[in-house]
């Protein structure tokens, strides 16, 4: 494979050092090199802002479909992600009945071999009724653990994150089964109080579903779930930066509590995210999608229908995130979190996944392993 060059006037490497004028030179689908200033031959392409590929850890889906919905579904949902700047993205699947949990797992995992999705991630059924959101309460469950051990085992290793709320009762054997698995143990759609958290923390909890949407409230007299998920320094938290899900200056509270390694932008899409207004579905719910914001009938937002490249627009822009703030939480964090060294950072020997964008941060062009996407 030949050599591609490309150069920007803002190289972000997600390294969390601030853009600079820069290039990448990629070969066999790898970052050969990186540098500074301007290219050491005529570039192939060149961008305003490059940056690395997105990874989204939170996504249902988008253009229409639903990775539950089967493996056609979840190809159109990541192609959807894909154009928008995420060339890493999980599977996110909403509660729904284990037997019917189990049969998207079984059928979601060749796409995880395939490269489709990076892996998949169960949003339930372990979670608080008190607070469900757009999850339908009737499927909802304690988390016995034998159930919890049936779906990782369904997932065959490929379930790299479980939401689950940890005051539930089996709560915290499950947080360290989760833990065990090698999976992502996260807290959301919760209940608990300050010292619920803190225990499902000690006992290997690493990340906050979508901080804030669907959790105990932070009070100056009971700090809640976001308390203990903020305050603690091996905790990275999800936010949704679509100014629907939180407040732009409670964004910007958050991100800087967490600082620039616990920031993970996450777009929660449903299959809504890509298209227009109208009538979809979340699991089991009707969901409305009026002026961009997905609702159940009950009136709870239903996930978003927001992609990455909009996240990050947001984010820098009401936000007030810096570049670099906003960019390493789209990539070489959540990267971290899956444990992955491979992608997130623009970096030797890494894997040549970059976004090309406009000054206004608009996806010029995406490339995966170094090959461009339609």
């Amino acid at each position: 494979m030949s050599a591609l060059l490309v150069a920007a006037d803002r190289l972000v490497t997600g390294s969390g050092a601030e853009p600079a004028p820069g290039w990448v030179e990629v070969r066999d689908g790898l970052v050969a090199r990186v540098g500074e200033g301007r290219p050491p031959r005529s570039p192939d392409a060149s961008a305003a802002v490059l940056t690395p590929g997105f990874v989204d850890i939170h996504c249902h889906g988008g253009g229409g479909a639903a990775f539950a919905g089967g493996a056609d579904s979840a190809a159109v949902a990541a192609a959807t992600h894909r154009r928008h700047g995420t060339t890493t993205v999980l599977a996110s699947l909403v509660s729904e009945p284990l037997d019917v949990l189990e049969e998207q797992l079984h059928a979601l995992r060749p796409l995880v071999s395939r490269g489709v999705v990076a892996g998949l991630h169960l949003e339930g059924p372990w979670l608080s009724p008190r607070r469900c959101g757009a999850h339908d309460p009737a499927v909802l469950r304690s988390p016995y653990l034998p159930d919890v051990r049936r779906l990782l085992a369904a997932g065959g290793g490929d379930v790299r994150v479980v939401t689950i709320a940890p005051e539930l009762d089996g709560g915290p054997e499950a947080v360290s089964a989760i833990r065990d698995s090698g999976a992502v143990a996260a807290v959301g759609h919760t209940d608990a109080t300050y010292e619920q958290t803190s225990a499902a923390v000690s006992a290997g909890a690493r990340l906050a579903t979508h901080l804030f949407n669907a959790m105990s409230p932070l009070a100056h007299r009971a700090p809640g779930a976001p308390g203990a998920l903020l305050d603690d320094a091996r905790v990275s938290v999800e936010l949704v930066a679509d100014g629907h899900h939180l407040h732009p200056a409670v964004l910007g509270i958050a991100a800087r509590a967490a600082g620039p390694d616990r920031t993970v932008l996450v777009t929660d899409a449903m299959a809504a995210a890509g298209q227009g207004d109208g009538h979809y579905t979340l699991g089991g719910l009707a969901v409305e999608v009026v002026g961009g914001v997905a609702r159940t009938e009950s009136g709870s937002i239903a996930g978003s229908t927001l992609t990455a490249d909009a996240a990050l627009r947001h984010a820098v822009g009401p936000g007030g995130l810096t570049l670099a703030h906003a960019v390493r939480a789209l990539t070489a964090n959540p990267a971290r979190v899956l444990g992955r060294t491979d992608v997130g950072t623009l970096a030797e020997r890494r894997r040549a996944d970059l976004v090309l964008l406009d000054d206004a941060l608009d996806v010029a062009a995406v490339a995966s392993a170094g090959r461009w996407c339609e």
